[in-house]
């Protein structure tokens, strides 16, 4: 009994089912002209859309570069700075020894 209804029932989704599989093709045909008449319309639109993406980018990306290679330097800078006074006493460091030892004979 139980068996003849999940039969029935999912019969009966699968009527509904097509149903709406027809219905949803017959409205997307007579709204086809519709739909193409709209991409006439906005195909300019999209078009002037890519125009401005593209002048948009002619003027960022350079800029965009500028910042990459300020912001490298400033990371350098950063990272360099702190190593300065290591730098500073190594170097008198080696002035002292350089200073202390005997020229080399020619």
């Amino acid at each position: 009994m139980i068996a003849s209804l999940i039969v029935l029932a999912l019969f009966g989704m699968a009527v509904l089912f097509a149903i709406a599989l027809v219905v949803k093709l017959v409205v997307s045909l007579v709204l086809l002209p519709l739909r193409l008449l709209g991409w006439l319309i906005l195909l300019p639109l999209l078009l002037l859309k890519g125009l401005f993406a593209l002048i948009a980018s002619l003027i960022v990306v350079p800029v965009l570069m500028i910042a990459a290679v300020v912001s490298f330097i400033a990371i350098a800078a950063a990272l360099v700075v702190p190593l300065l006074p290591l730098a500073a006493v190594a170097f008198l460091v080696w002035l002292i020894v350089k200073a202390g030892s005997r020229p080399a004979a020619a």
